[in-house]
């Protein structure tokens, strides 16, 4: 069972988790379900941002995105070439190294 580490994230996991993944699981699925709790403002329909990730290890072992989730992406702050929607990016089986950016754009939750 491939295992995701989520690096430290003073609003999400203070101190990093390690937390166990299904093959063909999303990560943001795999988050939620342990209580890491990202932002998912679309309800994990590829219309917002808000769930952003940078896969630090194992980016090559992902599917490919597809040009809705590259779009999207193109409005993430803090777009890494490893950045990934993680309610789109879906678990193989390798680990993965997961970052949470410190910012997110989300305007309901800004008070926009």
């Amino acid at each position: 069972m491939p295992q995701i580490i989520f690096l430290p994230n003073v609003e999400h996991c203070p101190d990093g988790a390690v937390v166990d993944a299904s093959p063909g699981e999303t990560i943001l699925d795999a988050a939620l379900r342990n209580g890491i709790e990202l932002e998912h403002a679309c309800e994990k329909s590829c219309a917002c941002t808000t769930c952003h990730v940078i896969v630090r290890e194992g980016f090559d072992s992902l599917d490919t995105s597809d040009e809705l989730e590259d779009d999207m992406l193109d409005k993430a702050w803090g777009l890494e070439p490893n950045s990934r929607l993680s309610c789109q990016a879906v678990v193989a089986e390798h680990d993965l190294v997961v970052e949470i950016p410190k910012y997110t754009i989300n305007q309901v939750s800004e008070g926009h």
